[in-house]
C-alpha cells in the first residue's frame, strides 16, 4: 500500500540503501511514463527500485532496473515487470544531468518513487559512490548522533 506523507505525497518504493552507498550530490523530479496496469500495480505499493538507474540515450533518459510488479488483477496484457522506463523531464534538466554525467563520472539513481496528486513521480539524485572508509565515518557520526539525543533525553 502507498503510504502517506507529510506533503500530501503517497510514497510506493524508496530507495534506503542509497543513502548508504552514496553521497547525494543533487535531486530531481522526474514523470514516469508507464503503460497499462503499471499505475494500479503501483497503487498497490508493488515497486522495488534495490539495483535500479538512469540510463540516456538519443538525448532522452530511461529508468532502467526498476520493477513494478504485474499487476494481480490484470489480464494477460499486463506490463513486463522489469522494462525500461522512460523518465520525464525538461531539456535543461537532462542537459544538466548528462553533462554531470559525462564530465564528473557521477550516476544517477532513484530515491524514490511516489504519487503527487494523481501523477506518478521518481525524485532521482545525482551522486558519488561512498568508499568504505566514507561509509565507516557515516556511521561513526550516526551512531554519535544517536547516543547524544539519548543523553539529552535522560537529562530531563
Amino acid at each position: 500500500m502507498a503510504v502517506k506523507t507529510e506533503s500530501g505525497e503517497k510514497l510506493v518504493a524508496s530507495n534506503k540503501k542509497a543513502y548508504h552507498e552514496y553521497f547525494i550530490l543533487s535531486k530531481f523530479e522526474a514523470g514516469l511514463a508507464l503503460e497499462g496496469t503499471e499505475v494500479k500495480s503501483l497503487r498497490d505499493g508493488a515497486a522495488q527500485l534495490k539495483d535500479a538507474y538512469v540510463i540516456f540515450k538519443n538525448g532522452e533518459a530511461f529508468l532502467f532496473g526498476a520493477h513494478i510488479s504485474p499487476y494481480s488483477h490484470g489480464n494477460r496484457e499486463n506490463h513486463p515487470p522489469d522494462r525500461t522506463r522512460k523518465l520525464l523531464l525538461h531539456r535543461n534538466e537532462l542537459e544538466k544531468l548528462f553533462t554531470q554525467i559525462t564530465e564528473k563520472g557521477l550516476t544517477v539513481i532513484p530515491l524514490r518513487i511516489y504519487f503527487k496528486g494523481s501523477r506518478v513521480k521518481v525524485e532521482i539524485a545525482v551522486v558519488r559512490g561512498k568508499k568504505l572508509h566514507d561509509k565507516r565515518e557515516t556511521e561513526k557520526t550516526r551512531e554519535a548522533d544517536r547516543e547524544a539525543a539519548v543523553a539529552m533525553k535522560e537529562r530531563r
